[in-house]
C-alpha cells in the first residue's frame, strides 16, 4: 500500500555526513527505486508501471533523454527514472480541498520537497485577484480567463509561453504554432538554462546544433571523455553504455571538478558482476577547475598540432574552414597559463595526450559542467576544434555527444519551441497554415524574466516545469513573476511556482506519461526524441488521476479555439480529437520528419537525418566544419573567495526533489550543504561542520546571500566548492550569462563564505 504523503516539512538542518562512495548502483539502488516507488504507488501498481518503462510498447521515462538501446531488458530503468515514475504514477492526490485548507502564503512557506510529496493534482484551480488561496474552476471559465487576459494586452509580445522538457512534440508542435499564429515568438524553454551554449557552439561550428553520435558510436569508440557531467545521478543508464565499450576496449577519460561514483565504477544490476564487484569505468581522472576546460582542450590542440602525424590532414583540407587562424591561435597556447586554469599537471595532460594519440575514434560527452559558465560557447567551440583536428566528426565511433537532460526537451527544439526561429522554419508553417507568424525574435527565458520585471510582459503561461524554481536570481524572478496580470501553469504535480504567483493564477492539471489518452477518435499515442536524435512513440498504460485532466494537446487545442476564435486557420478541433493529424502536419513542416506516422509505426522508431555525422557534409555559411580561434578564458577567483558551481543530489531531478539525502556523496537528511576542498577550508578558517551564509559577488554590487549552509570538507578541486540547486539559484545574478547563448553562468559563481547565525 502506498504511504501517505508528509503533513509537515522534515527538518533538514542537521545533515548527516560520510565518506563519499565509490562506485554507483547496483543492490542498494535497486532497493532504493523500490522503497521509492512503493512509497508513492503500493506494490501491485509498481509492478504494473515500471515495467512499462522504456519499453517499445510502454511510454518514455519521464526523466531523462538517454536513447534506449535496440535489445531491452525487462527492467529498463535507472533508480532516477524508477523515481520520476513513482511520483507521477503516484496514488496521492491533490484535491481541491487541499487547496480550501492551504493559502498560497502557505504553500510558498513550504520547501519543494514537500510540495511534491502532496501527489497528483486532480482539478482545474483558480487564485482570483485579492484572493489568498486556489478555488475549483471549470475547465470553460479557466480558458475564459486565460483569453480575459491575452485579448487585453496591448500585444501579443506582452505573453510569453515557456516549455519544459517533459512536453511531446506532438504538443509542442501545436503550442509554438498557436504562439505564432497569435502574433508572437515569445517561447523561452528549459534549453535556454541548460545546453544552449552546445546548440550555439555546434550550430555555428558543423551546422547542426544537436549532438553527431549514436548509441552504437559509443559501443565502437577507442576513448570517451566525459567532461562537466555527472552521469550515475544525472544519466544513469549512460553508465551502462559506457561499460559496454569499456569490454569492446574504449578507455575513458574523466573531466570534472568532482569525483563522481558513478564513472569510478559501476555495479549493473542487471548482471551478476554488478551485483558484486562491478566494472571501473574511468582510466584517468582530471580534476580539473571550474571554468578551465576551454584552456584544457586548447593546450592538447596545441600538443596535436606540434605532433608529426597527428593531424588528420585529408579530412581537414577537404571539409573544414579556418584551420590556419585557428591553427595560430592554439600554438600560442601558454603552458603556466593552462596550469593556472586549470588546476591540472602537466603530467597530468601529457597523459591524456598519449590517450588521445592512441585512439583513432574519440567522443566527447558533456553536460552542464561545460554549458553554464560566461565562456561555454567557445569552450565548446574547442572541443569541435579538438575534435576536427583528427577527423573525428561523421566516422564511427566518434563525434560530438552533449548529453541532454529532460527527456524530450531536445524534441522540443526541433518542433519549433524557440524564441530564434529560422526564416527557413517560419516559410514553412506559412505555408502548411495559411497565416503570417511573425518574423521579430522572441524571448529567452533571462530576458523573459526581465520583461515581467519590468513590466513589458503581462501574460505567463508555462508547459510544464518548475520556472520560478529552475531559473537564476531567485529573488529578482520571484518579484518579476509577481508583476505579471495572469499566470498559468500546466501540471502534473505542485511545485514553487505555483505559489509564486500573478495577480491572477491558474493551475490547469494534465496527463502524465504513464498514463492512457483517450480522445474522439479513440486511444492516442505521443512521440518524443532522445539525446541523440532517435524518435519513438510512448503510450501510457494506467488510468489517469482524475476524470478531469486533459491531455497537453488538448489543453493547447482548446485554449487555441477560446484565444484565436473562429478565425484562425488551424484545424484545433481535428487536432485534439486525432494525434496522426498532428504528425501528418509535422510531417510537412520540418525536415526529417516525412512519412512521419508510417515511420514511427516502428517499435523501435527513427533516426533524424544528421547530414555531418551522415555524410561528413557540415550546412554551414560557409559549408564546411568551422575551426574558431576565441582567446582563451577562464573564471579568475579574488584571494579569500571560492567559484561555487549549482548541481544536483542523487535524490533529485532537474527541481524536483525526491528525497533530502545525496547517497553518493555521503549526505543524508539534509540538502543546506556546501562542498569544500579541505585545504581551502583551512585557509578560510571554516572546519567541517560549521555553519556558514554563502554570499555571491558580483559586478552589480547587489548582495545576493544564502543562509545556514552546512560546510562539508570535500575532495573538490582546490579554489572550487558546490552546493545543490535550487536553493542555491538566489546566487547566480540574472545578468550572469554566457555570451551568445545567453545561459545563466550557474557553474561559476564567486562567492565568500561568511559564519552564519545557525552555527
Amino acid at each position: 500500500m502506498a504511504s501517505k504523503p508528509p503533513k509537515g516539512d522534515p527538518v533538514q538542518d542537521a545533515p548527516k555526513v560520510a565518506e563519499p562512495k565509490h562506485s554507483a548502483a547496483g543492490l542498494t539502488a535497486i532497493g532504493h527505486s523500490l522503497r521509492m516507488a512503493h512509497q508513492q504507488m503500493g506494490v501491485k501498481r509498481t509492478a504494473l508501471t515500471l515495467l512499462s518503462v522504456n519499453q517499445k510498447n510502454g511510454f518514455d521515462c519521464p526523466g531523462c533523454a538517454w536513447p534506449d538501446p535496440e535489445h531491452r531488458h525487462t527492467a529498463e530503468f535507472c533508480e532516477n527514472g524508477a523515481k520520476a515514475v513513482a511520483e507521477e504514477a503516484t496514488l496521492r492526490r491533490v484535491t481541491p480541498e487541499f487547496f480550501a485548507e492551504h493559502t498560497v502564503a502557505d504553500l510558498a512557506g513550504r520547501s519543494g520537497y514537500w510540495l511534491g510529496q502532496q501527489g497528483r493534482l486532480t482539478h482545474p484551480v483558480y487564485l482570483p485577484e485579492g484572493g489568498d488561496r486556489y478555488e475549483p474552476v471549470t475547465w470553460e471559465r479557466a480558458f475564459d480567463i486565460v483569453a480575459e487576459e491575452i485579448g487585453a494586452l496591448g500585444s501579443p509580445d506582452e505573453a510569453v509561453f515557456y516549455t519544459s522538457g517533459r512536453t511531446s512534440n506532438e504538443a509542442a508542435f501545436l503550442y509554438q504554432l498557436f504562439a505564432r499564429e497569435l502574433g508572437t515568438n515569445n517561447l523561452p524553454d528549459c534549453s535556454n538554462m541548460c545546453h544552449e551554449s552546445s546548440g550555439s557552439a555546434l550550430s555555428e561550428t558543423i551546422g547542426v546544433g544537436k549532438g553527431s553520435v549514436l548509441l552504437e558510436d559509443l559501443y565502437r569508440s577507442d576513448l570517451i571523455i566525459v567532461a562537466g557531467q555527472n552521469p550515475g545521478t544525472n544519466h544513469p543508464r549512460m553508465l551502462s553504455a559506457l561499460e559496454k565499450a569499456k569490454a569492446n576496449g574504449a578507455r575513458i577519460i574523466s573531466v570534472n571538478p568532482l569525483p563522481e561514483a558513478g564513472l569510478e565504477r559501476f555495479k549493473n544490476p542487471q548482471t551478476p558482476k554488478g551485483l558484486t564487484t562491478g566494472a571501473a569505468l574511468t582510466d584517468l581522472f582530471l580534476q580539473i577547475r571550474l571554468g578551465g576546460d576551454q584552456a584544457l582542450f586548447r593546450i592538447l590542440n596545441k600538443l596535436i598540432l606540434d605532433t608529426p602525424g597527428a593531424v588528420d590532414e585529408d579530412f581537414v583540407r577537404e571539409h573544414t574552414h579556418g584551420y590556419e587562424e585557428f591553427a595560430e591561435a592554439a600554438r600560442a597556447a601558454d603552458w603556466d597559463a593552462t596550469l593556472t586554469a586549470t588546476g591540472l599537471t602537466r603530467e597530468d595532460i601529457e597523459k591524456c595526450l598519449r590517450m588521445v594519440l592512441a585512439s583513432k575514434r574519440v567522443i566527447v560527452c558533456w553536460a552542464m559542467g561545460l554549458t553554464q559558465h560566461k565562456h561555454s560557447v567557445p569552450m565548446i567551440r574547442e572541443i569541435v576544434n579538438f575534435l576536427l583536428l583528427r577527423g573525428n566528426i561523421g566516422r564511427p565511433g566518434a563525434g560530438v555527444c552533449p548529453v541532454r537532460g529532460h527527456s524530450n526537451v531536445q524534441g522540443d527544439r526541433t518542433m519549433g519551441i524557440f524564441e530564434r526561429p529560422s526564416e527557413e522554419f517560419l516559410d514553412a508553417l506559412e505555408k502548411e497554415f495559411g497565416f503570417s507568424p511573425p518574423r521579430e525574435h522572441g524571448y529567452d527565458v533571462v530576458r523573459a524574466i526581465r520583461a515581467l520585471r519590468d513590466g513589458r510582459a503581462k501574460v505567463f503561461f508555462a508547459m510544464g516545469g518548475n520556472f520560478v524554481s529552475a531559473s537564476p536570481d531567485t529573488e529578482v524572478t520571484e518579484a518579476a513573476m509577481r508583476r505579471a496580470r495572469l499566470t498559468v501553469h500546466v501540471s502534473t504535480k505542485l511545485n514553487r511556482s505555483h505559489a509564486v504567483t500573478g495577480a491572477r493564477a491558474l493551475i490547469l492539471p494534465t496527463l502524465g506519461r504513464t498514463e492512457r489518452d483517450l480522445q474522439g477518435s479513440g486511444e492516442q499515442f505521443v512521440t518524443v526524441e532522445d539525446s541523440m536524435g532517435m524518435v519513438h512513440a510512448s503510450r501510457g498504460r494506467l488510468e489517469p488521476a482524475s476524470g478531469q485532466l486533459l491531455s497537453e494537446p488538448a489543453i493547447v487545442c482548446r485554449l487555441a479555439r477560446r484565444v484565436l476564435g473562429s478565425g484562425s486557420k488551424v484545424p484545433w478541433e481535428g487536432f485534439e480529437k486525432d494525434y496522426a493529424t498532428i504528425r501528418d502536419r509535422i510531417a510537412r513542416v520540418i525536415p526529417g520528419f516525412e512519412d512521419f506516422n508510417a515511420r514511427v509505426a516502428n517499435p523501435s522508431g527513427f533516426t533524424l537525418p544528421h547530414a555531418p555525422r551522415d555524410e561528413r557534409r557540415f550546412p554551414t555559411a560557409t559549408g564546411k566544419a568551422n575551426f574558431t580561434a576565441a582567446p582563451v578564458e577562464y573564471p579568475e577567483l579574488p584571494k579569500g573567495r571560492l567559484l561555487l558551481q549549482t548541481l544536483r543530489s542523487h535524490d533529485q531531478y532537474n527541481t524536483t526533489i525526491y528525497g533530502l539525502d545525496d547517497r553518493y556523496r555521503g549526505i543524508t537528511n539534509g540538502r543546506r550543504v556546501v562542498l569544500v576542498n579541505p585545504e581551502d577550508a583551512r585557509e578560510l578558517r571554516l572546519a567541517d561542520g560549521s555553519y556558514v551564509d554563502l554570499v555571491g559577488e558580483w559586478k552589480d554590487g547587489v548582495e545576493r546571500r544564502a543562509p545556514g549552509f552546512r560546510v562539508v570538507h570535500y575532495p573538490t578541486a582546490r579554489g572550487c566548492a558546490a552546493a545543490y540547486y535550487p536553493e542555491t539559484n538566489v546566487l547566480v545574478p540574472l545578468d550572469a550569462t554566457a555570451d551568445t547563448s545567453n545561459t545563466p553562468a550557474s557553474k561559476s559563481v564567486v562567492v565568500r563564505l561568511e559564519q552564519s547565525t545557525t552555527d
